[in-house]
């Protein structure tokens, strides 16, 4: 009974010494916990980021990819080329002068419509006799041109389906941002739906300052071929921003810089073209200049950003808003003007009639204007500098068409006796209402020009 009751007491002792321990130890250890918690952020082991935050899904490009690979198709242009062939050419390969002349090019485009719209560049098409559309279905099709733009290198096609075609929608090129991930989709040397990717690497881009075209391109690194031209660029979520263009290369192949007309810039002159026949563009009435270091010293300003006017074209908007020579360009609506591809990019989406709001500077100070967009009532034509008749020249002309010569640089028009003031009444037998019929001719198709002289004299001339 004793050695029971020592082995009751022992064992109840062992348990009491044990709990106190291990009250004192756990005590000890929360001590430790609570200062590591201080010192150092302990993160569970099933930790998630906020995908809000890291756009990881980004860089998955299959969804993008199926969602425009059927919206691009092959381009296929044939053209009789004019030459002369050498007599022993033509009897070793016979006498089929067409065949031996016929030259075929390729390229890409988008179907922007499911009723068989598509838009390419204008070089892709350019003196085709015929136009041959493969599907990524390879079904071929025979294409119309509805309309071309030679000065944003752009034209539309038609041709005319079975069945609704799968086409990609336009998106907004003005919210794509530089680093983006971008797809082109196209054709390079006849291997059909290629993707590329690549990211946007500048916005806004000119690839020649010396030209009268305005140029502004998207530029990026996805890798572009002979054969991408009029293709796709397209965004991840499958939305066309820009049709590929142009490349920068000394070895004739991708190095680096593929170049892309932005789709805003794109779907306004594929509206104008189905609408109007040609490109309605809207325009300031200025001249000038984007400032840098140099231009900045030579007149002497302190700014080296924005567009500095040099000239306020008189009947234009910017004349009527009250602009002036030296003022200085700042913002046209929210799009800040750096360089000159800044301000005619935006305008390149915008029409006649239309009203943007312009932030300038004058003097130092800051002002805001609205200004009306007109169209553009002068241009160049062979030479001869021509202007829209306004209402009071067809009075005194007693005339309803024609547009009038305002400077005239062509030696040989003046030897025919042609003279600044005499107006422009037909080319090639067509009537002349304004500018745009003329900018709207070639210079391979002018066959002869009608003349109306001060006097009320008209001279015919034919070129042969």
């Amino acid at each position: 009974m004793k050695s029971i009751l020592k082995t009751v007491l022992i064992s109840t002792l062992s348990a009491f010494i044990i709990i106190v321990s291990y009250d004192y130890l756990t005590s000890d250890n929360n001590d430790v916990l609570e200062n590591v918690s201080k010192s150092t952020n302990l993160l569970p082991a099933t930790y998630s980021f906020n995908t809000n935050q890291v756009a990881a899904e980004m860089t998955d490009f299959t969804i993008a990819a199926e969602k425009t690979v059927n919206g691009v198709v092959h381009v296929k242009n044939t053209s009789i080329q004019k030459n002369d062939i050498p007599w022993w050419y033509r009897n070793f390969y016979g006498d089929d002068e067409e065949e031996m002349n016929k030259r075929i090019g390729t390229g890409s485009g988008v179907i922007i419509s499911p009723d068989g719209l598509i838009i390419t560049n204008y070089h892709v098409i350019e003196d085709a006799t015929e136009i041959e559309i493969t599907s990524n279905k390879n079904k071929t099709y025979k294409a119309e041109i509805i309309g071309s733009d030679p000065n944003t290198d752009l034209a539309v096609l038609k041709i005319n389906p079975d069945e609704n075609l799968p086409f990609i929608p336009f998106g907004d090129s003005d919210n794509s941002r530089i680093g983006e991930w971008v797809l082109a989709v196209g054709n390079p040397f006849n291997l059909n739906s290629t993707v590329t990717a690549g990211i946007i690497s500048a916005k806004s881009r000119d690839l020649n300052d010396r030209d009268s075209k305005n140029q502004s391109f998207i530029q990026t690194d996805a890798a572009v071929n002979m054969g991408n031209s009029g293709g796709a660029l397209v965004n991840t979520s499958g939305e066309l921003i820009g049709i590929n263009t142009a490349i920068s290369s000394i070895t004739g192949g991708f190095v680096g810089y593929s170049f892309a007309v932005p789709s805003n810039i794109v779907r306004k002159v594929f509206e104008d073209l189905i609408e109007f026949g040609n490109v309605q563009k809207g325009l300031l009435g200025v001249s000038g200049n984007a400032l840098n270091t140099d231009i900045a010293e030579k007149f002497e300003i302190d700014d080296t950003q924005g567009f500095l006017i040099g000239e306020v074209i008189e009947g234009m908007g910017a004349e009527e808003a009250g602009l002036k020579t030296g003022d200085i360009i700042k913002k046209v609506d929210d799009v800040v003007i750096n360089s000159f591809s800044d301000l005619t990019g935006y305008l390149s989406t915008k029409r006649p009639g239309e009203k943007v709001k312009l932030n300038f500077t004058r003097g130092g100070v800051n002002q805001n204007l609205m200004v009306n967009l007109k169209k553009k009532n002068v241009t160049q034509f062979i030479g001869m500098e021509i202007k829209n008749l306004n209402e009071k020249e067809k009075d005194i002309y007693n005339i309803d068409n024609g547009v009038i010569i305002k400077n005239l640089f062509n030696s040989r028009l003046y030897r025919y006796g042609i003279q600044e003031g005499y107006v422009l009444l037909e080319i090639n037998n067509k009537k002349v209402n304004d500018i745009a019929d003329v900018d709207s001719v070639t210079l391979n198709s002018l066959s002869s020009m009608l003349f109306l002289k001060p006097n009320g004299e008209k001279e015919r001339i034919v070129f042969e």
